[in-house]
C-alpha cells in the first residue's frame, strides 16, 4: 500500500463523525449545486437538529436539492444562518421572508473575498474518487471552492463514483484534506426546460451575430441556450462560460466546437459549474478538453476579453426605455442574482470583434405583462447598467444600443416589445421627454 492509500484509510469515517468536528459558530462553504455533498449536509443538520451544534453560518451559491432536503429546512433557522451568493428556488421562499440572506456580488469577487474577508472554518463538497497520484477532482463545479478549501481550516470531501475526473485548476490533494466519507449515490439530472415557441425566432436571430471562430458564454435558462440547435453549420466555435450546458456539449460531440480557433486556451472548453444529464457527465469524464476553473479566472473581464470574438448570451427578465436590464428581481422580491452577467457583458465587449446579447421574451404573464417597461419599478436590482448593454433580442428582433442616443434608444427598444404595448410605450417615452 502507497502512502496516498494509506492517507485515505487512515481519513475515511462515516460523515456523523466526519461533522463532529465541527464546532458551534462555524462558518461553512459548500459545494455548488451538483457538488453539493448531501451525506455531510444531512449530517450537519442531523446534529444542529439534536441541539448539538449551534449559531453556524452555511454560505452557498445557487443553493439545491440537497441543501433544500439538509439544512434549508425551517425548523433549524434558529441554529443555522444561510447566506447565498445567488437566490435559487430553494433558496427563494427563505429569502422573501429574511431567513436566507443574499449577498450582493459579482461571481468573480467571491473568491477574493473569501480569501481576504471571511474567516473560513469548514468546507464540504463532493468530489471523484482519488486518483493514482492521491488527487481528487472537484468535478462539475468549482466557481470557489477550491479557495474556500485552500482558506479554511478544515476540509472535509464526499467522494462519489459518479462525479466526472474534470481537468483544469480543480484538484485537491489528500495532503489538504482531513477527513474523507463515500457516498455513491446518482448525481443530480438537470435537464432544460422544455423550449417554447419564441425560442426558435430568437434563437435564429442571435445565431446570425455569430461567426466561425467564435468563444461562447451561454448563461443561465432557456433563452441562452436556445441559440444551440441552430449553430450546427458553424464552424470550430469555442467555449469561456460560466455554465457548461448540454447544448454546449452536444456541439462539441458534432464537431461544432472545437476551441482551435480560440486566442485563449486553445482546443480547451473553460468553466466554472457544469449542469446536465448522466450521458454528459460520462462525456466530460477524464475527457482531457475540459477545464474547470474558479469564477475569479473564468469571470474576471480581464480575462474574457483576451477572449477574440468572444459572444456572452445572458438573459433578462425586463428591461426600462433607457436600457436598464433588471435579470434578478422579480415581485419585489430578490429573485436570482446577478451571478456573472456582468463579468461577461463587459468582458465581451471588451475583447476584440466580441458582442454581449442580452435575451428576453417581449412578454410574460401569457402576454399581460410587458417585459419593455418604461421605468424599472422603485427598489429594482439593475443587473447590467444602460452604458454596459450592446444588443437586446426578443422574437421580434434584435437591436443594439452602443452609442445610441437616449431617443434612439427609446425608439429601439419599443420596436422589439409587443405590438400591443408598442402605442403606450411611445406615450410613456414621450411623458420621460425621451422623444
Amino acid at each position: 500500500m502507497n502512502w496516498y492509500d494509506a492517507e485515505y484509510k487512515k481519513k475515511l469515517t462515516t460523515p456523523q463523525k466526519a461533522v463532529e468536528r465541527i464546532k458551534n459558530g462555524a462558518t461553512i462553504i459548500h459545494g455548488v449545486t451538483l457538488t453539493e455533498p448531501p451525506a455531510l449536509l444531512t449530517a450537519i443538520a442531523e446534529r444542529a437538529r439534536a441541539g448539538d451544534l449551534k449559531k453556524i453560518k452555511i454560505y452557498s451559491f445557487n443553493p439545491s436539492m440537497h441543501a433544500e432536503k439538509s439544512y434549508f429546512s425551517v425548523d433549524l433557522c434558529d441554529c443555522i444562518e444561510t447566506y447565498s451568493w445567488f437566490i435559487s428556488k430553494t433558496a427563494r421562499n427563505q429569502a422573501t421572508v429574511g431567513l436566507c440572506q443574499y449577498i450582493p456580488s459579482y461571481l468573480h469577487q467571491v473568491p477574493k473575498f473569501i480569501q481576504e474577508n471571511m474567516t473560513v472554518d469548514v468546507t464540504v463538497t463532493t468530489v471523484s474518487p482519488m486518483d493514482r497520484a492521491g488527487f481528487f477532482s472537484l468535478g462539475l463545479a468549482n466557481p470557489f471552492t477550491s479557495i474556500a478549501a485552500r482558506q479554511s481550516k478544515m476540509f472535509i470531501v464526499e467522494v462519489n463514483k459518479n462525479m466526472p475526473r474534470v481537468f483544469g485548476d480543480s484538484f485537491v490533494h489528500i495532503s489538504e484534506v482531513e477527513a474523507i466519507v463515500e457516498n455513491h449515490v446518482p448525481l443530480l439530472d438537470i435537464p432544460l426546460p422544455e423550449p417554447k415557441p419564441e425560442d426558435e425566432i430568437i434563437g435564429k436571430k442571435m445565431a446570425e451575430l455569430i461567426s466561425d471562430g467564435a468563444v461562447l458564454q451561454l448563461g443561465i435558462g432557456t433563452l441562452p441556450n436556445a441559440i444551440c440547435p441552430y449553430l450546427t453549420e458553424h464552424r470550430d466555435l469555442g467555449i469561456h462560460s460560466e455554465l457548461l450546458g448540454p447544448g454546449m456539449i452536444d456541439l462539441i460531440k458534432k464537431g461544432v466546437i472545437t476551441g482551435r480557433r480560440k486566442s485563449l486556451h486553445p482546443r480547451k472548453h473553460v468553466f466554472s459549474v457544469c449542469y446536465g444529464r448522466s450521458d454528459e457527465f460520462d462525456f466530460i469524464d477524464d475527457n482531457p478538453s475540459m477545464e474547470c476553473h474558479p469564477s475569479s479566472y473564468v469571470m474576471n473581464p480581464a480575462v474574457i476579453a483576451q477572449n477574440d470574438n468572444m459572444v456572452a448570451i445572458n438573459s433578462i427578465i425586463e428591461v426600462d426605455l433607457t436600457g436598464q436590464c433588471n435579470a434578478e428581481y422579480l415581485g419585489g422580491f430578490q429573485y436570482s442574482g446577478t451571478g456573472g452577467q456582468l463579468d461577461f457583458v463587459r468582458g465581451a465587449y471588451a475583447a476584440r470583434g466580441g458582442k454581449s446579447i442580452m435575451s428576453f421574451y417581449s412578454t410574460a404573464k401569457k402576454g399581460e405583462i410587458s417585459r419593455v417597461v418604461p421605468r424599472l419599478a422603485e427598489g429594482t436590482s439593475i443587473t447590467t447598467p444602460r452604458m454596459d448593454v450592446q444588443y437586446l433580442a426578443t422574437e421580434y428582433g434584435i437591436v443594439n444600443l452602443k452609442q445610441k442616443s437616449v431617443r434612439e434608444r427609446a425608439l429601439a427598444l419599443i420596436s422589439i416589445a409587443h405590438p400591443n404595448f408598442r402605442d403606450s410605450l411611445l406615450r410613456e417615452a414621450e411623458n420621460m421627454l425621451l422623444l
